[in-house]
């Protein structure tokens, strides 16, 4: 009997030991997290005229909606990256709101990514890295002002954007991006200052290259940027597809990756269109000199 006992005390210490040793290692982890800061800027305003192109099929028929568009500054002790670049500033000193020829996006944008970057002390020279989650006209807007900004992008959408027949078509969305030439390709998931507190994760369908962002922060914890993968609630929810998308397949697949990435990391999610979730995101604050 005392014999068992004994046997029984050896283990129990065991697994209390291997306890304490994961409690301080895990404690040691939250102690060395690098100390990474997110800024949440607005970039414009995309009033959806048309939101059945946001589906397959017809559920959004006769529907509109007001998506907000933003960009965010992710400071980190190794750099600054900038993810998305909000719609051209060419709309910034223009009266009124612009409505595309085919009468489905009215879009505007107030400021400019210069003034806007002031409200933290920093210029465009301040930003090591650049990275869109895809190249369309709504996050490329003020991408060439960060011309001597590494632009982190996967090679697959590099190709598409700067292809002979995007550069003939689509002339305003290569031009977007036409002056970045401090360019890296990236083939997959890139973790930006390698410690894992700021992730690329390759998520094509949306175009051929899309991209959403992970973060690690220190105040708030895990969460993810997603980019164009969702525009709605709605479409998160039912897994639903624009209409506009590069690659359906492709779409749902990353949907699948991202959704069990998110639940891997517990990581909280914001659909970057979606005002609601653009409201909670930590803002800039006014710059006190």
């Amino acid at each position: 009997m005392k014999r068992i006992l004994f046997v029984v005390f050896i283990m129990f210490a065991f697994i209390s030991c291997k306890d304490e040793k994961k409690a301080v290692k895990e404690e040691v982890a939250e102690e060395n997290k690098p100390e990474v800061k997110l800024y949440t800027f607005n970039g414009g305003t995309v009033f959806v005229n048309n939101l059945e192109l946001f589906s397959q099929d017809t559920t959004y028929r006769g529907q509109t909606r007001e998506f907000s568009d933003p960009f965010y500054v992710i400071s980190h002790p190794k750099g600054n990256l900038m993810w998305d670049a909000g719609l051209p500033e060419m709309l910034v000193p223009t009266p009124e709101p612009y409505t595309d020829p085919s009468g489905a996006f009215t879009v505007s944008r107030k400021d400019s990514v210069i003034n806007q970057l002031k409200t933290i002390g920093m210029s465009p020279d301040d930003i090591k890295f650049l990275a869109l989650s895809h190249t369309h006209f709504d996050h490329s807007g003020h991408a060439n002002t960060l011309k001597d900004a590494t632009w982190l992008v996967q090679e697959k959408e590099y190709e598409f954007i700067t292809s002979e027949e995007a550069q003939k078509n689509n002339a305003d969305i290569y031009g977007a991006i036409a002056e970045l030439k401090n360019v890296q390709k990236l083939q997959g998931d890139f973790d930006v200052f390698g410690d894992g507190s700021v992730v690329i994760k390759s998520m094509p369908g949306h175009t051929p290259g899309h991209q959403v962002l992970y973060l690690d922060l220190a105040e708030s914890g895990p969460m993810l940027l997603s980019g164009d993968l969702y525009h709605l609630d709605e479409n998160r929810e039912h897994r639903r597809v624009p209409s506009f998308n590069f690659d359906v397949d492709q779409t749902l697949a990353s949907m699948e990756d991202f959704e069990a990435f998110a639940k891997e990391k517990n990581a909280k999610v914001y659909i970057q269109h979606h005002k609601e979730d653009f409201n909670q995101m930590p803002k800039a604050p006014e710059y006190l000199k």
